[in-house]
């Protein structure tokens, strides 16, 4: 079992019964999946760095990302319909949890001046989106073999009914939020 799932079940259940008075254990919130996106804008001149992504992308999360292609054409952008324009990862179970142990503890102190992550990424509904300059902050990455440096969106889906619920939940489970 993962190290951060055994927190969840012996730590963060029993608190968040006790802040908002869940009477059963399956009201309490829990992440269902998290869904890391990398949009690779520059394919358009250089279909090769997609791949690059690809291959970064499943270095980082341990699982073979979906490639993502251009819905419409976009005569501004040079854009036409069915290029690749970037790849995505839904983690679930095992995965999701030992992600979101090495995002929260390995590579987010890594960013530069990182003075915890804002908390204003909630949607209403209990799920959070953060993101992220520089996919070199993940240690799996070799800075010696990386093409560019890409960007990457993380969206980590809670059952929560409400954005309160979901950052009690993130913030028990040792996301460092910003201070305000």
């Amino acid at each position: 079992m993962a190290r951060l799932r055994e927190i969840y079940e012996k730590e963060v259940v029993p608190a968040l019964r006790k802040d908002f008075g869940f009477k059963n254990v399956m009201e309490v919130p829990r992440i269902e999946k998290i869904v890391v996106n990398m949009g690779v804008g520059e394919a358009v001149s250089n279909g090769k760095l997609v791949d690059s992504a690809m291959d970064d992308l499943a270095l980082i999360t341990g699982q073979k990302p979906r490639l993502n292609r251009a819905r419409v054409s976009v005569a501004a952008f040079k854009l036409r319909e069915n290029m690749p324009i970037g790849c995505k990862v839904t983690l679930r179970g095992e995965r999701m949890y030992e992600f979101y142990d090495r995002l929260v503890n390995v590579s987010l102190p890594r960013i530069r001046d990182f003075r915890g992550v804002p908390s204003r990424g909630f949607d209403g509904r209990g799920n959070f989106t953060m993101g992220i300059k520089e996919h070199i902050i993940f240690p799996e990455i070799e800075y010696d073999k990386i093409v560019q440096v890409f960007g990457m969106d993380i969206t980590i889906v809670t059952s929560a009914r409400t954005d309160e619920q979901a950052l009690a939940l993130l913030t028990h489970m040792k996301m460092p939020f910003r201070k305000n």
